[in-house]
């Protein structure tokens, strides 16, 4: 037992002394990092803006020259489609090889929305989120003091170019504090993921070989709220389901035909509500149906995350959650019907008396391991026929009109199924034991996260078990305006992806 109890205390001493030597170099060259990070920023990176799409990857590519790694473009057999960037480092000896993925593409913008002073691609450092007093520090120049706790503001800074930035540095670290690697490296970093990775598999597809690896650790996302480094073993699927209802062919003055005109928001706000109770609970027939249980391991990590409900409420104003007595820890692991955004007519300012036309909204509808995405949308649809709508999947023509009293246009594009990694797998514990040894505190594992990639991916088409270790912080505001990181945050993530590239 002593003998056992000597070794044991001799790997954690190991483990402990190497993440030093890696706090130690990001200290010694946190400047030179941040400044390149700052310019990696800059560059636009709307998933739909091809041409500076293209000028984010090449950046990547030398970004990984740099640090010594033979970089090349990657395409799916779709023409003029974002290219992934790969890269390998083969260790001679090795039998484990580890693959680590990020993307560096991002959701729209509109500058109009975020805080006073700041710009989605001039990156700014803030002291705190400008909505809660925050100042705005100016922009970084060489030589600036670097304040940990101060943030990073610009579009990609947490979602996920932090993950490009972590990875590439964590490993140039460890080349220059002479730490020796046991396992092949592969880095896939993905210029798509915000539209839905639509074209991912046929990337796979096509370089089948050359991505395989024993598992593929995906550094995206925020760390849990408690700040605790994390491990999510698993996420959520998604699909975006567009609805249109239709009115009159023409605006109508609510006066001389109100009563008598259908109006198409109001129709649109009632079929909205038959799909939803007041609980939170989803009406819609078999919607959580298919549902994969979850193991005892799996649960028991749930009762295990820090309870962070009261500070999350008061945080955000909210006196009750949408399904009373469940934790965000639990609800997240339940099928999921959301309105991301609804229209019809004119308000404020541009309010006019009419009916409109037509009113619009969009269904983010998440999925858990065992939904299929289109037979979820087909749970949708069933339900909106079943409330008296014809679906059309074009404008409607006059003869449909005349023909149908309630039409609806539904568009459905591109979706994916959740994915979940078992907790008690070799390459599980693996993983735990390596960030664990970059924390004092013990880290927090999460079945799987509220996010949603298409992780389903690695395991159909490259048969490779896939781990999330996100490293940003959780108030990122990430698919929003004032997207934002924090520069300690940075620093930890790399100690942590370090460690993984380390294990043996």
């Amino acid at each position: 037992m002593i003998k056992i109890l000597f070794i044991f205390f001799t790997l954690a001493l190991g483990s402990v002394i190497k993440a030093q030597n890696i706090t130690s170099y990001i200290q010694q060259h946190q400047g030179r990092m941040l400044e390149e990070y700052v310019k990696f920023l800059a560059i636009p990176n709307v998933s739909t803006d091809t041409i500076n799409i293209l000028r984010n990857a090449d950046f990547i590519i030398r970004m990984m020259q740099e640090r010594g790694i033979k970089a090349e473009l990657l395409h799916g057999r779709t023409k003029g489609v974002t290219p992934a960037v790969y890269g390998e480092i083969i260790t001679p000896g090795a039998t484990t090889t580890i693959g680590f993925y990020a993307h560096y593409d991002g959701q729209p913008v509109n500058p109009k929305q975020w805080h006073e002073g700041l710009e989605p691609f001039t990156p700014v450092i803030i002291s705190a989120p400008l909505e809660n007093g925050g100042k705005i520090m100016g922009p970084y120049k060489k030589g600036d003091t670097i304040n940990p706790n101060h943030r990073i503001s610009g579009r990609g800074s947490a979602d996920d170019k932090a993950g490009v930035m972590t990875i590439l540095n964590a490993y140039e670290a460890l080349v220059k504090t002479g730490s020796m690697l046991y396992a092949n490296i592969k880095f896939l970093f993905e210029g798509e993921e915000e539209v839905g990775s639509i074209h991912l598999n046929e990337i796979f597809e096509l370089n089948k070989q050359k991505l395989q690896a024993d598992a593929w650790i995906i550094i995206d996302g925020p760390r849990h709220i408690s700040g605790r480094k994390t491990i999510s073993f698993g996420v959520r699927g998604d699909v975006n389901v567009h609805l249109t209802v239709y009115g009159a062919k023409r605006p109508l003055h609510s006066g001389n035909y109100g009563n008598w005109a259908p109006n198409p928001a109001l129709h649109l706000v009632q079929l909205l509500a038959s799909m939803k109770d007041e609980n939170g609970k989803v009406l819609i027939k078999d919607f959580y149906n298919d549902v994969t249980p979850l193991s005892d391991l799996e649960r028991q990590a749930i009762t295990k995350m820090p309870d962070i409900e009261k500070r999350l409420k008061n945080e955000l104003g909210l006196k009750e959650t949408e399904i009373t007595g469940k934790s965000l820890g639990e609800s997240v692991m339940i099928p999921s019907l959301n309105i991301n955004g609804i229209a019809g007519g004119n308000v404020g300012s541009l309010a006019a008396n009419v009916i409109p036309v037509k009113a619009e909204a969009v269904l983010d509808l998440r999925l858990v391991k065992g939904n299929d995405w289109k037979k979820q949308v087909q749970k949708v649809i069933n339900h909106i026929e079943n409330r008296g709508y014809h679906v059309l999947q074009n404008e409607p023509t006059d003869e449909e009109r005349m023909k149908y009293d309630k039409l609806i246009k539904i568009e459905t594009k591109h979706g994916y199924n959740a994915q979940r990694t078992s907790m008690d797998l070799p390459i599980s514990k693996m993983i735990q034991s390596a960030v664990q040894s970059t924390s004092k505190e013990p880290i927090v594992l999460i079945p799987s996260g509220g996010g949603s990639l298409p992780l389903y991916l690695f395991e159909e088409i490259l048969g490779t078990k896939v781990i999330s270790i996100p490293v940003v912080n959780y108030d990122n505001n990430q698919h929003a305006e004032n997207e934002n990181v924090i520069i300690g945050y940075l620093w930890e993530g790399i100690v942590t992806v370090a460690a993984v590239m380390k294990m043996k």
